[in-house]
């Protein structure tokens, strides 16, 4: 009877050791990277094909909100700069037709000055040829004030044509990382506005899970450092996933009431991250604890 009751006493023992090194040294929730995709522009939504828990990869597009008017005024841009254009052309070809006169008529003045000086000309037809030659300059000066004004016009409707560009992009409502649609808040045919949300999109590749350190378990947690952490698989079960530190506050705080009992809400604690490469077990919010190695070391 004795020898029996020793064999009991010592499985309770072995039992309550091992739960006692079983236990989490901290306890908290996964957190993804979480990004509210607004429309950037006003109008009725073309184009919504979203389905929440699609995947979406970076720069893939969410939403096209219409963008009819937005084309409209692209032609009228496009017909005006057709037109400053073909008005600078004409300046162009008016100049070289200025020109080509400048040239011809220095012909004659080079002639006339050397008949100048056998007395076979008069000094005014010389003067009245080199008149002319200074009016076409004259003219072809005025012609360049005048292209310099248009050159400047068609600047403006460049600078328009690369606003309107910029916001017929933006009607492409498009995601900003690669992640899953975890809700959605519009559908196709409604009314949006710049600024109104139309889907959340998460991250959850990389999952973090925030938990709570008391001062005396700070000295096993040290940025970079490995650690394991948990989850339940049914009621006594656990799925281990390997985690690296991230993140400890260098700010102590009271331990959060949704984690601890109301007599351990007195207790400083400091915030810790761990990052984990999600295989899609692990969801935002979803309860976990870690254990942390006391003298862990990077590989």
């Amino acid at each position: 009877m004795k020898t029996k009751s020793l064999v009991i006493i010592a499985i309770i023992l072995l039992v309550g050791c091992k739960n006692k090194t079983n236990k989490a040294d901290a306890f908290g929730n996964f957190e993804a990277t979480e990004v509210i995709i607004s429309a950037e522009t006003n109008g009725r939504i073309l184009q919504f094909d979203p389905v929440e828990g699609s995947h979406l990869e970076k720069n893939g597009i969410i939403a096209l909100v219409d963008t009819t008017m937005l084309n409209l005024q692209s032609d009228k841009i496009d017909a005006g700069m057709r037109s400053v254009k073909t008005t600078l052309s004409s300046i162009n070809a008016q100049n070289d037709i200025l020109k080509q006169q400048i040239e011809n008529i220095n012909v004659n003045i080079s002639r006339f000055g050397k008949m100048l000086k056998d007395d076979a000309t008069t000094q005014k037809q010389y003067d009245d040829l080199t008149g002319q030659v200074a009016v076409l300059q004259k003219q072809i000066t005025a012609n360049n004030t005048q292209k310099t004004s248009v050159a400047a016009e068609l600047s403006v409707y460049e600078s328009k044509r690369a606003t309107l560009n910029d916001q017929i992009k933006r009607c492409y409502v498009k995601s900003p990382l690669k992640g899953t649609i975890i809700e959605k808040y519009a559908e196709a045919g409604e009314i949006t506005a710049a600024g109104k949300p139309l889907v959340k999109i998460a991250d959850l590749s990389i999952i973090k899970l925030k938990v709570f350190v008391s001062g005396s378990e700070l000295e096993k947690v040290k940025i970079g450092h490995s650690c394991t952490v948990r989850i339940d698989k049914g009621e006594k079960g656990f799925i281990t996933f390997p985690g690296t530190i991230s993140y400890i506050s260098d700010k102590a705080e009271f331990t959060p009431k949704i984690i601890q009992t109301k007599e351990d809400r007195v207790i400083m604690v400091y915030a810790v991250k761990i990052d984990l490469i999600n295989d899609g077990t692990l969801k935002s919010g979803m309860p976990g604890e870690a254990l942390f190695t006391e003298g862990n070391k990077d590989k």
